[in-house]
């Protein structure tokens, strides 16, 4: 997966958007003000930190050694850092990006997932 095949992947969610709040080279994708992945395209290796059930990171990372790691600067309980090279197919990497958004929209207030439901 490229860094703009990255980008417009996470940016296909709904409410999807991308910002800056840490720096320029910091990518950071939310929906309704929260984070669900966070990544600096022009890193090599590409990498981008997903949040994840800890039971599922934990299965992950045993999984995928070296590939998928504890989440850089998070929470490692719930995030997981995901090298995006090439060596982990590009279907695993878009799974791990939808069920991160996922876990985001399902901790939203109901009012707020109602309202992206409608969108």
């Amino acid at each position: 997966m490229t860094p703009e095949e990255l980008r417009t992947f996470c940016l296909s969610f709904n409410a999807a958007v991308e910002d800056f709040p840490f720096n320029p080279e910091t990518s950071v994708f939310k929906v309704l003000g929260k984070l669900f992945a966070l990544t600096n395209l022009d890193a090599r290796p590409l990498t981008v930190n997903l949040k994840c059930e800890p039971e599922d990171a934990m299965r992950l990372r045993d999984e995928y050694p070296g590939l998928i790691v504890p989440g850089w600067h998070m929470n490692k309980r719930h995030w997981n850092t995901v090298t995006v090279d090439g060596e982990l197919p590009d279907r695993v990497v878009r799974e791990l990006i939808e069920d991160s958004y996922d876990l985001v929209v399902a901790g939203l207030p109901r009012a707020e997932r109602l309202r992206l439901d409608r969108s």
